[in-house]
């Protein structure tokens, strides 16, 4: 079996210093999108916009180091698309819990994770969990994405008689948004390296000149130290203690758990280094990495870092060892001193990007074995109970609950694992406690 990534450096690797500095600019431009969605997701939890931009470029060089120097693979790590969500409009908005004790979760998760990494029992705690139920959880979180872009975008409003329906699409804000979003979602369906982000400029410019969102007032500037943020978890440790957070943490670790094990698997299928037992070398040190990126992120003041399946894009140009990883990290740095221009960005800016990772992210809905009733109805119901209660924590639960009951109904409890009715009884117990407050 081939070890697929290589050395960190070294000629003896054959490491083509060259192909390799390509594939991390590929990486760079196809998830840089993330250093303007993240900021304005997050400014949901109230969250200063100016230091979580810092502290997402600086997470996710930090994290991306880590994964080069300690796994050597050619993966970058950046604050997660639906965990980020899940931060600022479920934890934060929904049971309002203060940011504070949200980056405190995420911090904690992060070294649980860290330590399950470290002593093997991370894919043990997996293989326990049905693989439709995490291909139902990564989609439903997709469209959870995907619905919150579109109601960025003016496109989907309210409604007090159908609970949502067709915005006013002769809007000019609604008009910028629709064309970002044929723009946007064109350049992915033509797989341009960075199109979303080009789609995201595109968009912004559009607003700025017509007149709906102001111009920045620089385009350079020296980038302030995030003091608001940078160690704000450690203050928000003490508000752990209310028992609804036990709920948060877990949700946290949970999410984290299966998006990395998802993305790293897909990654190392696509580097070529998984042998036909369907063993990843260095697994462990990825993981572990991983998990190092989340408590990274958290301590510099953002939601949880994790590794980027856009990683592929760098690997598709011959990416192989940890140079595509640091070259990544260097441009995140280096995209620093662009504050004022990325603050500029309007959130009409970023919906067409939002819908589009999200569609990306229902990819694994596909493989869901939809003709088996016991699986079809809590994979449907997880996934639609995402974007429906505005709230992945109620879809996760409902998903589990189900999954317990059609298996059991089916006389199939044999396909149970200890875990999955451990995980059912935990969101049981969080259900009733949500429905007593």
């Amino acid at each position: 079996m081939s070890d697929g990534a290589q050395p960190l450096l070294g000629d003896d690797a054959g490491v083509k210093i060259r192909v390799e500095i390509l594939a991390g600019i590929t990486t760079f431009l196809t998830m840089a999108y993330i250093v303007v969605v993240n900021p304005a997701i997050l400014a949901a939890a109230g969250m200063p916009k100016d230091e979580t931009f810092f502290a997402t470029c600086l997470a996710s060089a930090a994290a991306t180091v880590v994964m080069a120097l300690w796994a050597r693979y050619p993966f970058a790590l950046a604050p997660g698309m639906g965990l980020n969500a899940f931060f600022a409009y479920t934890v934060c908005g929904q049971m309002g819990v203060s940011w504070k004790a949200a980056l405190a979760a995420v911090l904690v998760a992060g070294v649980v994770f860290l330590v399950l990494s470290i002593m093997g029992l991370r894919e043990k705690f997996v293989a326990a969990v049905p693989k439709d139920l995490v291909r139902a959880i990564a989609a439903g979180i997709g469209l959870f994405i995907a619905f919150i872009g579109l109601e960025n975008a003016g496109i989907v409003v309210k409604s007090p008689a159908t609970l949502v329906t067709l915005g006013d699409l002769s809007a000019p804000s609604t008009l910028v948004a629709l064309g970002g979003l044929a723009l946007t979602a064109g350049l992915a369906a033509a797989r341009v390296p960075g199109g979303v982000l080009v789609g995201i400029v595109a968009t912004a410019i559009a607003a700025m000149a017509a007149g709906i969102s102001p111009r920045p007032e620089a385009i350079v500037a020296l980038p302030s130290w995030p003091r608001e943020t940078m160690g704000a978890a450690f203050f928000g440790l003490k508000e752990l203690l209310r028992p609804d957070m036990a709920v948060v943490v877990f949700t946290f670790l949970f999410l984290a758990l299966f998006d990395t094990m998802g993305t790293l698997l897909a990654l190392g299928y696509t580097v070529g280094c998984i042998g036909e037992d369907g063993r990843m070398p260095r697994i462990s040190s990825a993981f572990a990495a991983d998990a190092t990126g989340s408590i990274i992120g958290a301590v510099f003041g953002t939601s949880t870092a994790t590794t980027y399946i856009e990683s592929a894009s760098g690997v598709v140009v011959d990416g192989r060892t940890g140079l595509t990883a640091l070259v990544t990290a260097a441009l995140f740095l280096l995209t620093l001193p662009l504050l004022p221009l990325i603050a500029a960005v309007p959130a009409i800016a970023t919906s067409p990007a939002l819908v589009v990772v999200g569609a990306m992210m229902f990819e694994g809905a596909s493989a869901i074995r939809w003709k088996d009733p016991a699986v079809a109805i809590p994979a449907l119901v997880t996934i639609l109970a995402m974007p429906a209660t505005f709230n992945i924590s109620n879809g996760l639960g409902m998903g589990f609950v189900l999954w317990v009951v059609t298996h059991l109904a089916a006389r199939r409890h044999r396909e149970l694992r200890p875990a999955t009715y451990i995980v059912a009884a935990a969101f049981i117990v969080f259900f009733v406690l949500r429905s007593g407050g």
